[in-house]
């Protein structure tokens, strides 16, 4: 606790028991080893604040209490901690406070556990971290785009370019000439020295910026024409798309550093799960003090951790998928109906959420353990109250026509409960029809994607409301003292590097604003300039509160339902424009947020911001070339490209999830379902629900400040579960009970330990997943290899007369109450 402050003192992890902050019993990050084995000096924090006066302490101390109220990861006996010593007036005593609180370390717990408090002078802008760099981005953004046609598609992730990478640089340096070059004046060497952790940043800041989510966004768009509209721009329309909606939002993430990157509170949570594996990868050590009896090193017990997850991975993927979701109960059960509703995994509520597979865990929200347990316990919160008791509710009441409908699905229904037959609307120019419409079926919609959109609405008007009165003193204070703000040990060490200038990248925005204008206006996309601007104002307006959400919780809210809602009003019928504008509009914003994730890392590892400025651009420019280039390739050389019955597989499965949604808010659009008159017009109470609630929180709060009404966070509650659908409430359980375990009570009763290993078990049971799913996709999936045949994996040919795991009314998606004779319908009479 923060009151027990001034009795600590700052302490390496090899000699000391306790961490300059209370209740940090653990050892921070060891020192870094050179390839010999001996200790790289290390440039402490001590120092760095010598010469700051007694008044700048006192500001910024008081600036920390200004900006910190409402510090959902700080606990309310700290906050009050620094509330009495601002208030007490003795200045020698905040003085002291301000120097530990903030120039010694971090003052979140988390953060001192994850990332060292000095800095070190080694070399980050080398030769061979950008030649190990970009010959990763060339490759692995070529097959990430290559895989994102194929279904089952693959995604290459970061952890593995970051575990892969290690012994690369390792071996360059061990192999290259350590020769000093001059060329233009520009000295240089290839090799200056051993693989150091800056280099490796700046390895996988380039894989964040350019492959870290897979394929580009907008290849989808082009998928999507090709299958659903058959049109093909060219390559300059291609080139451009791709460019502009990867590059539009790194101009903006400069610009908000001051309020995403800089300040403490923004901690960005799954920075850690990254700084951790770079230290165990660097760090070779065995652990000298006992971690609630455990003494292995991080190195070695990350290894170890990913060994087991590789093999393990086997066993659920391969050997007995039944394992992934082990529904016990409905597998006494097949055809139950009740049962298979309240217990099913797939296409029901799963009420038992027992999973022994780590992607049944991570596969829709990645892992929990890097997520702060306030996350973890709002997200539940709102799966329980709106999803699970909601859903139930609506179930069994027979409301929006659920009697005919599955609880759980990704897809549209037409008035049969058949699959909503989008080419029975559509004109020859691929627009609506409106007669053919009237004549075949309003749509219908499954529970969870019902809620799901209501839930959508809820979060966007929360978040508003949320940032503003729970955030707005804090935005103007940072906005007004941008590098001067309250600064922790990691901004004061970051100011001895020259900053990115902001003109960069402003001038990267407004050349990439050019070009998105060209992009719509120059090739027959039909969006018009005006809805161009508002796309980019979306952008901007949600950028700095979602920014800020996503900083302190690990959760991202997607803008992907306010972009399709918007364009379906604005200019329905349009489909084309209408992915577009939701392009522009929400991966405009998801990638600057991004570049602010890289940022925050590359403050933490200490990489100087220039370098970080060019490492995110250039990778992300020549990923998006690479990326056009493997899509041409694709089109060219393999036959019948993204048709259903292609025999290598390569169906596209983005273009259809891309695709459908065009039709329904492009062509459909949002009045004929959420209007007034429609079927779910019910859902826009939502918009006020998620403005009121936080308004409530906030009283509350403010009159019962100690209380947990504080931490309850209605963004998250609303937005935390964003995933459903495809991801089901069985899912988020099984997330939910796996982060409370390790963020609730292991950090709790064994919180040595937790600072230890909890990041590294994270990275290491996501590294030895991804490589054991990469290695099952090729030698599996891709050759289409028969399962081993018995009843924890499917039929091999389909026969549902076999009795297994999978045989079952929930996983054959039958799961419904009310099944129609042939040729009746249910729902309105009429619809517009």
């Amino acid at each position: 606790m923060f009151k027990n402050i001034l009795s600590k003192r700052h302490v390496s992890e090899s000699t000391a028991p306790a961490a300059p902050i209370p209740g940090a019993e653990y050892a921070p990050p060891l020192p870094e080893l050179d390839a010999q084995g001996k200790e790289i000096p290390a440039a402490h924090a001590t120092g760095i604040s010598e010469g700051i006066e007694t008044s700048t302490r006192l500001d910024q101390l008081q600036t920390f209490k200004k900006t910190h109220q409402w510090d959902y990861n700080l606990d309310y006996d700290d906050i009050e901690a620094v509330n009495k010593v601002v208030d007490s007036g003795d200045t020698e005593k905040e003085a002291n406070f301000e120097h530990a609180l903030l120039e010694e370390d971090s003052p979140y717990f988390e953060v001192r556990a994850s990332v060292r408090n000095y800095d070190e002078d080694v070399p980050a802008n080398t030769i061979r971290a950008w030649v190990i760099g970009m010959i990763l981005t060339t490759l692995i953004s070529g097959m990430n785009m290559l895989f994102s046609l194929h279904s089952p598609s693959v995604t290459l992730q970061v952890y593995v370019v970051q575990l892969l990478s290690y012994p690369v640089g390792v071996f360059c340096a061990t192999m290259l000439p350590n020769k000093q070059m001059n060329t233009f004046g520009l000295r240089w060497n290839l090799n200056p020295g051993p693989f150091n952790i800056k280099e490796h940043a700046i390895i996988v800041m380039m894989g964040n910026a350019s492959y870290g989510n897979g394929a580009a966004y907008a290849t989808d768009i082009l998928l999507a024409q090709k299958v659903y509209y058959n049109s093909n721009f060219g390559w300059g329309f291609q080139m451009l798309l791709v460019l502009t909606t990867q590059c539009l939002g790194f101009g903006l993430a400069g610009l908000c550093r001051s309020l995403l990157v800089w300040p403490a509170a923004m901690i960005w949570p799954q920075c850690l799960a990254n700084t951790s594996l770079m230290y165990a990868l660097h760090n070779h050590q065995p652990g000298e003090e006992s971690a609630n009896g455990w003494k292995i090193g991080r190195y070695k017990y990350f290894l170890y951790v990913v060994l087991g997850s590789f093999i393990w991975c086997w066993f659920p993927q391969v050997l007995a998928q039944g394992l992934t979701a082990f529904n016990w109960i409905v597998w006494i059960a097949p055809n139950n109906l009740v049962v298979n509703q309240i217990f099913g995994n797939e296409s029901g509520f799963g009420l038992i959420p027992i999973t022994f597979d780590w992607n049944g865990v991570i596969g829709y929200v990645t892992s929990p353990l890097p997520f702060p347990l306030f996350t973890i316990v709002n997200t539940v919160i709102g799966v329980v109250v709106f999803f699970l008791i909601g859903g139930l509710g609506i179930k069994y009441t027979g409301s929006w026509y659920s009697d005919y409908l599955p609880i759980s699905s990704t897809h549209a229904f037409d008035n049969t409960g058949s699959l909503y037959n989008t080419t029975q609307i559509l004109t020859p120019n691929k627009l609506l029809d409106v007669e053919a419409y009237r004549a075949y079926s309003p749509i219908f919609l499954a529970t969870f994607f019902t809620i799901c959109y209501g839930m959508s609405f809820a979060t966007l008007s929360a978040v508003i409301v949320h940032t503003a009165i729970f955030h707005s003193q804090e935005i103007w204070v940072r906005f007004k003292t941008a590098r001067n703000q309250d600064a922790d040990v990691h901004l004061k060490m970051m100011k001895k590097y020259d900053d990115a200038p902001s003109w960069w990248f402003g001038a990267l925005f407004i050349v990439m604003l050019a070009l998105s204008f060209v992009t719509v206006l120059v090739w027959p996309t039909f969006l018009e300039w005006w809805p161009m601007v508002i796309a980019m104002l979306i952008s901007l307006v949600f950028l700095i509160p979602l920014g800020m959400i996503q900083g302190i919780t690990n959760i991202q809210i997607g803008l992907n339902v306010l972009t399709e809602f918007m364009i379906g009003y604005m200019l329905p019928g349009r489909p084309i424009a209408m992915m577009c504008f939701k392009t522009y509009g929400y991966i405009t914003m998801a990638q600057a947020l991004g570049f602010v994730q890289d940022m925050k890392l590359g403050h933490y590892l200490k990489v100087p911001p220039k370098v970080t400025f060019w490492a995110q651009f250039i990778a992300t420019i020549w990923s998006s070339i690479v990326q056009v280039l493997v899509y041409n390739w694709a089109l060219s050389n393999i036959p019948d490209l993204c048709s259903s019955d292609q025999v290598s597989h390569y169906t596209c499965p983005g273009a259809s999830v891309y695709g459908t949604a065009s039709v329904l808010w492009g062509l459909i659009g949002p009045a004929r379902i959420f209007g007034a008159g429609a079927t779910y017009s019910a859902l826009q109470y939502f918009w006020l629900m998620g403005a009121a609630f936080p308004v409530i929180t906030y009283f509350a709060a403010k009159r019962w400040p100690s209380s947990p009404i504080r931490y309850l966070h209605w963004p998250i509650i609303f937005g935390g579960s964003g995933q459903i659908p495809p991801a089901t409430v069985y899912n988020y359980l099984c997330w939910g009970v796996v982060g409370i375990f390790f963020n609730g009570f292991l950090k709790r009763r064994y919180k040595a330990w937790w600072a230890r290993y909890n990041y590294i078990t994270s990275a290491g049971l996501d590294t030895g997943l991804y490589i054991g799913l990469f290695f099952v996709f090729f030698i599996v999936q891709y050759n289409s290899l028969t399962l081993p045949q018995w009843f924890m994996n499917p039929p091999a040919d389909g026969n549902p007369n076999i009795t297994n795991a999978f045989n079952n009314l929930d996983s054959n998606g039958a799961a419904i109450k009310s099944t129609l004779a042939p040729g009746a319908t249910f729902g309105p009479s009429h619809w517009e």
